[in-house]
């Protein structure tokens, strides 16, 4: 544990645990009012056709069915994720893109109503000719998604920093690989759901399973023309986000239309097939890499091309295809990078963002090529990185600042920690050993929309026994821990224990707070509360410097009492006071230390409520080049993990045995809840990397919406595990601390793939690694042999 903490850095409970655990914790789906709706949604059977009519009249005429809703009778404003590319509507309006696109939507007495008023809307549909894939969709003469976006292609990007062309030129050794991932599903346990309610004073209250309350309220606004301050979007438990959550949903979006329509609550729920024909999770990555390295492994140059298949609408897929280039420039020294990035529209659902926006596959495919460049040169894979990696106070080509960078302890760390050295070349064959170390940011530099807002705001108020203070931060706990972490850091910043800290979040009347995404909220929401935990002590002591007349440098609060440096005082008379306003009552202090709350109960008798407010927005980050917003943050976490498999080589199958995963979070607010991250990040990369695909028929139908047939990790499926914790101490971050939440995902997917590797000799560039690609692979390198 670094610096000299009494909260910070250690192992605390959970705010939100004993409500979990007991089923007492309120979910979108426990929530119920008064005369509320049920809403259903009528989504599209054709991949893309024209809308050619929509009768919704006998959906009307069901008794019980309260209102009907179609491109008609709703805004046709645009919106989406990123102004730079509003590209969908409410409902559609002359055509649909894919099979699930919204077309109609009603609200009824309950939803068994709801769904019968759906099967009554007749909709004559005219097919169109589709695109299911990248090279059906950019090829000459395909059909258009969106006449604005010709050749199918939400955003382009070319960068090139440096020489590439004499980076080569200086290269001795130059590989240029392939990999492919899947479309893969957030598989969180809660489906997307909202409620709203439209008040008699035209206030609307959506409550929502989202990651993002301070968007999804811009976004509502926007669509029903209400101000923002008449929208309150308050997010209640929520069971899990990973990125698909990050923007304004259906259910958000027509929910409050219903319910102002109405003048009633309205509830809509997904199912967990319409999760999937939502998506807007994971992206389709082709990644080509080509790298140059000198013989003594010394990396030269990137030439990197990448396409995204990224469905019907750009959801996050303007910031996704810039993440994929961008984040290679870290955490080795890249003299010379050209990027070539696509992201492209087709007739599926819209992929967005999920944990590693953008760099997940792209960090598999590099260190992927990495490994096999160490075996080229006959140098250990570890010796290969450590040769390249940058260190604290380095900028990358594309202007990313290492303010703090643990990259050679984590390696370190790994190595050690997995007995590398006695494994590495020396295991029987079928059994395996392999690396990789990630990288990413620790909050998004910028917001989504352009502006200079605050990133959050938070507000700490000293109750008025002084007792107890309350912190308020609208920002979103979906399952994370961010709650705990932000209780910890304000009872750090005051100097009180933590059980002294009551805390609410998730609320937009609570202040600004941009959401849970981009591993943002313990750098950035923890400033704001640090900084309004400060305010408070610092008014507390300076009226007690008053009451007491001494020095205010003479004062401090530490572990919940009073610390005066120098000679004694007498605060007798203080605690005399507070005394006779508890008279009758137990557990009053005693003792030789005035405590936190008398010095609190004095502070406000003399001033009033006490009050202290936080915020924070990042400085200028980043270069002038386009694009360069997207990649810059105030910090970077990084990471290495060492996995061992074993491979039945008669079968094919894969077995992951064990993960050693070292990760710099800077410092840990909460141990604990640091180790949960890193191993939540190995459990969805390695589902990714052995098994989870969304797999489409040739209609663009999804052919496994379920968690039946979409396999995610279990317990069952989970390696021993071993976290091991750097703590590099990030000036930029509250107590030196930053990311861990998204970063410990990238080393896992390109590790497991090393490991196999170097069990069987084959190279798997296609996800996931299935029984059957290995075995096919095992065949081919037979042959070649």
């Amino acid at each position: 544990m670094g610096g000299d903490y009494t909260v910070v850095g250690s192992r605390a409970r959970r705010l939100d645990g004993p409500e979990k655990v007991t089923g007492k914790a309120v979910y979108l789906d426990d929530m119920q009012f008064k005369g509320m709706l049920h809403g259903a949604i009528l989504q599209s059977p054709h991949a893309h056709a024209r809308i050619k009519s929509i009768d919704t009249s006998a959906a009307e005429a069901l008794p019980g069915v309260k209102a009907v809703l179609t491109a008609g009778n709703v805004p046709d404003t645009k919106y989406g994720v990123s102004p730079a590319r509003y590209d969908e509507n409410i409902l559609a309006i002359d055509r649909v893109r894919y099979v699930g696109d919204e077309v109609a939507a009603v609200a009824a007495v309950d939803l068994e109503t709801a769904h019968q008023a759906l099967e009554l809307i007749k909709v004559e549909y005219e097919p169109l000719p589709f695109v299911l894939d990248i090279d059906q969709a950019t090829a000459e003469g395909a059909p258009q998604l969106h006449q604005e976006y010709l050749g199918n292609l939400t955003a382009e990007v070319h960068q090139e920093f440096g020489e590439v062309a004499r980076g080569f030129a200086e290269s001795d050794l130059i590989r240029t690989d392939t990999f492919v991932n899947k479309r893969q599903d957030g598989g969180f346990i809660e489906p997307p759901r909202s409620v709203a309610v439209h008040d008699l004073s035209g206030n609307l209250t959506l409550y929502s399973s989202t990651q993002v309350p301070h968007y999804v309220q811009r976004t509502i606004a926007m669509l029903t023309g209400l101000s923002v301050g008449k929208v309150r979007v308050v997010k209640p438990y929520v069971g899990g986000g990973f990125g698909p959550k990050a923007s304004a949903s259906p259910c958000d979006i027509l929910s409050s239309l219903l319910s102002m329509k109405t003048g009633r609550p309205v509830k809509i729920a997904m199912s967990r097939e319409q999760v999937f024909l939502h998506c807007r999770a994971r992206h389709q990555f082709k990644h080509v890499m080509k790298t140059g390295y000198t013989k003594d492994g010394i990396i030269k140059a990137l030439e990197h091309t990448c396409y995204l298949e990224g469905g019907a609408y750009s959801s996050f897929g303007i910031a996704t295809v810039y993440y994929a280039g961008s984040l290679l420039a870290a955490p080795y020294r890249l003299p010379h990078m050209k990027y070539d990035g696509y992201r492209v529209y087709t007739n599926k659902p819209a992929c967005g963002a999920q944990r590693g926006h953008g760099g997940v596959a792209a960090r598999a495919c590099f260190e992927q090529q990495m490994d096999l460049v160490a075996e080229e040169l006959g140098m250990d894979p570890i010796e290969l990185r450590l040769k390249n990696i940058m260190e604290t106070g380095d900028v990358s080509c594309n202007d990313l600042s290492m303010s703090s960078l643990g990259m050679k302890e984590c390696l370190e760390a790994v190595q050690g920690g997995s007995d590398w050295n006695a494994k590495k070349g020396k295991l029987p064959p079928g059994k395996g050993i392999g690396m990789a170390a990630g990288f990413f940011v620790s909050g998004a530099g910028y917001p989504i929309y352009r502006s200079e807002t605050f990133h959050c705001t938070v507000t700490i108020k000293v109750q008025e026994d002084g007792g107890t203070v309350l912190v308020k931060t609208a920002a979103a706990e979906i399952g994370q821990g961010s709650d705990t972490t932000m209780a910890m850091i304000a009872a750090e910043a005051i100097g009180i224990p933590l059980e002294a800290v009551r805390l609410v979040s998730g609320d937009t009347d609570y202040g600004i707070d941009l959401g849970a995404y981009s591993s943002r909220t313990t750098l950035m929401t923890g400033h704001a509360t640090r900084e309004a935990g400060e305010q408070v002590k610092e008014m507390i002591l300076t009226a007690l410097a008053g009451e007491l007349g001494v020095e205010r440098e003479r004062l401090d609060i530490k572990d919940g009492v009073v610390e005066i440096k120098g000679e004694a005082v007498d605060f007798g008379p203080l605690r005399t006071k507070y005394l006779k306003e508890h008279r009758g009552w137990g557990g009053m202090p005693s003792g030789d230390k005035l405590t936190f709350t008398e010095a609190a109960r004095m502070a406000y008798l003399k001033l009033g409520t006490i009050v202290g407010t936080g915020k924070y927005k990042p400085p200028v980050l980043g270069g002038k080049f386009k694009g360069a917003a997207v990649g810059t943050s105030p910090a970077y976490g990084c990471s290495a993990q060492v996995a061992e498999v074993t491979v039945d080589l008669e079968t094919g199958q894969v077995t992951v045995d064990n993960i050693t995963d070292a990760h710099d979070c800077g410092q840990a607010i909460n141990l604990t809840s640091v180790e949960a991250q890193m191993e939540g990040s190995v459990s969805m990369g390695l589902g990714e990397a052995m098994f989870e695909e969304v797999k489409f028929d040739d209609q663009g139908r999804v052919l496994n919406p379920s968690l039946g047939e979409y396999h995610i990790p279990t317990v069952l499926d989970m390696p021993r595990m071993r976290c091991i914790v750097v703590e590099s101490g990030e000036p930029n971050g509250p107590f030196g601390a930053k990311e861990v939440g998204e970063g410990a995902i990238m080393p896992t997917i390109p590790a497991i793939l090393n490991a196999v590797h170097d069990a069987t000799g084959v190279t798997i560039t296609e996800l996931p690694i299935t029984p059957e690609r290995v075995l096919m692979a095992l065949k081919q390198k037979k042959r070649d042999e």
